[in-house]
């Protein structure tokens, strides 16, 4: 047996036989041509061409995978007639005089070279769209047709790298998975394949090598395994997990589209907390209500520079279109304490998890906090938005950030930038500070969030880190939940709602008492999401008097 590890696309099993796609290559020579008007009328022909057989290609895609995904083919005209891009091929033919094949491959690694040394994952993952774009124009020059690989039933199609175009037009009735040596979980062809429902690895490297075609594999989409003529021992172990999975996707299909309510009644929201774009899909699968918490530090880390503008402009908006009407929260960065960028240039602190981070850097870097929240107003016509404030203290800087933000606006009317009016600005309990002044605060915020983690430490003067917090701390200890409970007067006291997205919004022990104490939204890791639910809809509070009881009990008062 052969094990070969990957980039997870798509979360299920495919079992199947691997077979190689070999693309053919085209044959490109530099050339000096003697009439660079007719070399350039021959890239033109074949630019039109290529721009007919794209929009075919979109009109086929959108009854196939929708519209949404259907717009890669648009992007592809974009790339084909962006001003640079043809710029330098117009160059290489009209002045320098080269054959219009060598023009296009040259502007094509020039670009590919490009994006692949940008420090940002999405525009690298660009990169095998410039290639499509490319090749497609190569065709149509050399008058090639284009080959679509034979394939047999129950195939794990493998290859380098596959073209978006090429993902579109495979028979997809005869593919269990894909599998490529290189790619990114942000390419379009990642894309296509996780709307598809297509189990697909990435990235595996160079142990996919041609002599494995024909051999039965399977490919475990949840760990990102590929394995190569398994044993007895790893298919009863595939057996076994898929029995699993078909227990959840049974549990999935009984509550989808039923509400978080006790047997008597009683309703909660129940979101998923996310750390990233690819963990969105697991969230929808969940039929989580909605996104608690999406923290954007993702963005900002393995970087030289700040994310600008554009790029975070896209994180927001694809994940409010994803979750496609449902409310999702997207956190203001924090970064700091233990998650510090080299480019932010900070100064070692003693105390990092109280010193320099979250609010306080976003006020002090006042620039950088206006990109993320630009990218974030712009992003809001493509859903619902609510916007949280990690680790504030004081009501002054809840009023300052509405002043940013008042800013923003005015910057986005001013250059005609749509966004909605209607975003609420919450604020994170996660401090002693933020509880104690939780009736001023719900004053001018939208709704609450507890993000116990930070709390407890922070309430308990104790690390979570530290090997020995557990021994140390009694579970469910009486400060926290006492802190929780005046959390949840002062808002509802006020008119507004109040969430709980830290660990102990996932502890089944707490979920009735959490009931009681009228929280609005539980958000849990997408695993989490429907074990609460279920336990949600088992619930009664009918017996008023043993409830409050068992509330005192746990509250001690």
């Amino acid at each position: 047996m052969y094990v070969i590890k990957g980039k997870s696309v798509f979360g299920a099993i495919a079992r199947g036989v691997l077979t190689f796609y070999r693309r053919d290559e085209f044959v490109v020579n530099k050339i000096k041509v003697g009439d660079p008007q007719l070399e350039y009328k021959k890239y033109t022909d074949a630019r039109d061409a290529a721009l007919t057989e794209l929009g075919e290609l979109y009109e086929r895609a959108l009854s196939s995978i929708g519209e949404k995904d259907a717009q890669i083919f648009v992007i592809h005209q974009m790339i084909m007639t962006d001003d640079q891009y043809e710029g330098q091929i117009k160059d290489l033919i009209l002045e320098q005089h080269f054959n219009a094949d060598y023009a296009v491959a040259c502007t094509a690694r020039s670009f590919t070279k490009m994006l692949g040394e940008m420090d940002s994952e999405y525009m690298q993952a660009r990169t095998m769209d410039v290639k499509d774009v490319s090749s497609r124009l190569l065709r149509h020059i050399l008058n090639c047709a284009g080959n679509m690989p034979v394939l047999k039933g129950n195939s794990i199609l493998c290859t380098g790298d596959l073209m978006p175009s090429e993902t579109v037009l495979m028979d997809k009735s005869k593919i269990t998975a894909f599998c490529t040596r290189t790619g990114s979980v942000n390419s379009h062809t990642a894309i296509l394949a996780k709307t598809m429902n297509i189990p697909a690895l990435v990235n595996v490297g160079g142990a996919l090598t041609e002599e494995l075609d024909g051999m039965d594999a399977i490919l475990d989409g949840y760990s990102g395994t590929l394995y190569i003529q398994p044993d007895e021992a790893t298919i009863r172990m595939i057996d076994g997990k898929e029995a699993v999975e078909g227990r959840k996707k049974e549990l999935l299909h009984r509550l989808r589209g039923r509400r978080n309510i006790t047997r008597d009644g009683h309703e909660i929201k129940v979101y998923a907390n996310v750390g990233n774009l690819n963990e969105v899909q697991n969230a929808i699968e969940n039929d989580s209500g909605g996104i608690g918490l999406f923290r954007s530090e993702f963005m900002y880390f393995d970087r030289t520079e700040f994310p600008n503008e554009e790029l975070q402009f896209y994180n927001y908006r694809r994940v409010l279109e994803d979750m496609k009407g449902k409310e999702v929260v997207l956190a203001a960065f924090d970064i700091g304490a233990d998650k510090r960028p080299d480019y932010l240039n900070t100064e070692y602190e003693r105390n990092p998890a109280m010193g320099y981070r979250a609010i306080r850097v976003c006020l002090e870097q006042k620039d950088m906090f206006k990109t993320q929240l630009r990218a974030m107003y712009r992003a809001s016509v493509y859903g619902r938005l609510s916007i949280l404030l990690p680790m504030i203290i004081d009501v002054s800087e809840l009023r300052r950030v509405k002043e940013i933000i008042h800013e923003v606006k005015e910057e986005l009317i001013s250059e005609g930038k749509p966004f909605s009016e209607n975003v609420k600005l919450g604020v994170m309990i996660e401090t002693p500070a933020a509880v104690m002044t939780s009736d001023i605060l719900a004053k001018e915020a939208d709704f609450f969030n507890i993000g116990t983690n930070d709390l407890e430490q922070f309430t308990l003067a104790l690390d979570r880190q530290n090997s020995r917090y557990e021994q140390i701390c009694p579970e469910h200890h009486l400060a926290v939940l006492r802190m929780i409970k005046i959390v949840c007067d002062n808002a509802h006291a006020n008119g507004i709602e109040v969430g709980i997205c830290g660990e102990l919004g996932g502890d089944l022990s707490l979920t009735e008492t959490f009931l009681e104490l009228h929280v609005d939204m539980l958000s849990v890791t997408p695993s989490q999401v429907l074990p609460l639910r279920r336990t949600i809809r088992s619930i009664s509070l009918s017996d008023r008097r043993q409830i409050h009881a068992n509330l005192q009990k746990m509250l001690k008062y």
